[in-house]
């Protein structure tokens, strides 16, 4: 057996049935051989493009997502999309190609062990045959044991060598990971019993990491016992706001005026599988007299505060939010809280309308924002990307849909079409959407090509002011001239019937409910160009640029 062979193997036995890349010298055989054994191969037009959409099939798929380079050049082009994987501390395994061992002549040769380290990425080299099958065993380990990308890089002449010791008993990563509930010190949960029963208005923060472990109806009891309000972090967004009265939208910069100043009222913040970061606490002044009691696996967490939680529970989130119910209950806790009708009417203002701006031939960022919320079935998924036009629908999507976010994750425009197409194939191709700018989407044009040749039913709403918005709008702020950041866009709707799929291009309210209900009705993939105003700041540039809140 090669050891191309070998490696594909032991990706089959890992549980690999999608792969994203590009093919060359460097990983044709290798991928000759994953099709070989049925696994399905995406070739896609850029190597940063696959990475983004592997690191959004490991985001629907919960297990690690795999992309594929040859050597060198196509490794270069990983850059971008290995760093935002890595801060989304997406679990991913890259199977790149290199140039033959110790050929630092070769055309394409890399130094890439030095070169994953600069792009944070763990780095396992084939060195032997006898080693190969380890080495794809340990990449995946880590993968899921640190939530990480791991890169393989497998030199071309190793790769070709005959392996004369194959392990057909090869055991994968699986069988060296146990899923077990971690329990919390009985002496923590009864600190924090102490904390909640002193308390008297509780807010509970759900982050990813309660979602993750599907801990929703244990918050939801937690919730009733200690008349908590419950915000979520950004990668939790509207997750279980159809469940409760009390729901009131994301903590942070993105929160909206109303549910702040309820929030700034708490005296003591239960986190649940939630870092709470500087975004989500506003660095400590969104909750001043706070208590902080935090549930999470990590060993320890530092707030972005700079400081420690008054009692930290390192648990599983589904076992100590049960234990620590139970402890209340055993106490005769049960606190009115923030249940009361005077805050569900306040919480009810928040829904309503604001006045839209009336430009011709451009919608209002925040109407199109609602009627897609509206207009779009809550079962389709959706996928945030970055930047000033994200901010409208970061803040202003209501109803209860799955929702990914990439902001923050390294600052990076353009990668949220391809997470939100890595995360519907794993999904089985059900219909999904994201929302993405026209510099942002223009970056990985090319994409949409793919999503149309393996017919993936992706609908990319652009919300086009025909410009880079957020430099607009800083430089505008800044006494600079804002129309430097100003850039002309095609119809994208035409651009999107060249390349093979549906499009419109909108300019009314109208328009866009039409455009909406065509994809609807025929689900494909769709581009549809949204063109905005550039006359409406989003709420966190006002924050921020102006010192506003309105």
């Amino acid at each position: 057996m090669k050891v191309y062979e070998a490696l594909a193997e032991a990706f089959v036995k890992e549980g690999t049935s999608d792969v994203f890349g590009m093919m060359g010298d460097a990983n044709m055989h290798w991928m000759a051989a994953l099709a070989d054994r049925g696994v399905r191969l995406y070739e896609v037009r850029h190597e940063g493009s696959g990475l983004g959409m592997a690191d959004g099939w490991a985001r629907g798929a919960g297990q690690p997502g795999v992309v594929t380079t040859t050597s060198g050049p196509g490794v270069s082009q990983l850059a971008t999309s290995m760093i935002v994987a890595s801060r989304a501390r997406t679990p991913l395994v890259a199977f790149c190609g290199e140039t033959a061992l110790g050929d630092e002549g070769a055309t394409q040769y890399l130094d890439q062990r030095r070169f994953a380290a600069a792009i944070e990425c763990e780095f396992i080299r084939v060195t032997r045959p006898e080693n190969a099958q380890e080495a794809v065993r340990r990449a995946f380990y880590l993968a899921r044991t640190e939530s990480r990308p791991v890169m393989i890089s497998a030199p071309f002449d190793v790769q070709i060598a005959e392996l004369d010791d194959y392990d057909e008993d090869f055991a994968p990563s699986t069988a060296l990971i146990e899923k077990t509930r971690l329990l919390p010190d009985p002496a923590r949960l009864e600190a924090a019993c102490d904390l909640i029963q002193d308390a008297k208005r509780v807010v509970i923060i759900a982050g990813r990491g309660a979602r993750g472990a599907d801990a929703g109806e244990e918050i939801l009891a937690l919730q009733e016992r200690t008349g908590a309000l419950l915000a979520t972090t950004l990668q939790a967004k509207n997750w279980l706001c159809d469940r409760t009265d009390f729901h009131v939208g994301l903590s942070g910069l993105f929160g909206d005026k109303l549910s702040m100043e309820l929030l700034q009222e708490a005296d003591c913040v239960i986190a649940v599988g939630a870092s709470l970061n500087h975004y989500t606490i506003e660095s400590g002044y969104l909750y001043p007299e706070a208590k902080y009691v935090q549930i999470d696996t990590a060993p320890h967490l530092v707030m972005g505060n700079g400081k420690v939680a008054d009692c930290y529970l390192q648990a599983d989130a589904v076992t100590a939010l049960t234990e620590l119910t139970r402890a209340l209950q055993g106490r005769s806790v049960r606190l009115d809280g923030f249940h009361t009708d005077q805050v569900k009417a306040h919480l009810s203002a928040r829904v309503q309308q604001p006045e839209y701006v009336r430009e011709p031939g451009r919608l209002d960022p925040r109407e199109a924002i609602w009627i897609l919320d509206h207009e779009l079935p809550g079962e389709m998924g959706l996928v945030l990307g970055s930047g000033h036009q994200t901010d409208f629908g970061t803040m202003l999507f209501q109803r209860s849909r799955d929702v990914l976010s990439n902001y923050g994750m390294f600052g990076a425009i353009g990668q949220a079409p391809l997470i939100a197409l890595g995360q519907m194939i794993a999904r089985g191709n059900k219909p999904g959407f994201v929302v993405e700018g026209d510099a942002s989407f223009l970056m990985h044009l090319s994409e949409f090509e793919t999503a149309c040749r393996y017919d993936v039913p992706l609908l990319v709403v652009v919300m086009n002011d025909q410009g880079l918005g957020a430099e607009y709008h800083k430089a505008k702020a800044k006494g600079l001239d804002p129309d430097l950041a100003t850039i002309s866009t095609p119809e994208l709707g035409a651009v999107a019937q060249a390349l093979g799929g549906g499009g419109a291009t909108v300019r009314t309210a109208q328009e866009l409910r039409d455009a909406l209900a065509q994809y609807v009705r025929e689900p494909r993939p769709t581009v549809i160009d949204v063109r905005i105003t550039r006359e409406v700041l989003s709420t966190p540039y006002r924050r921020i640029q102006y010192g506003e809140d309105v």
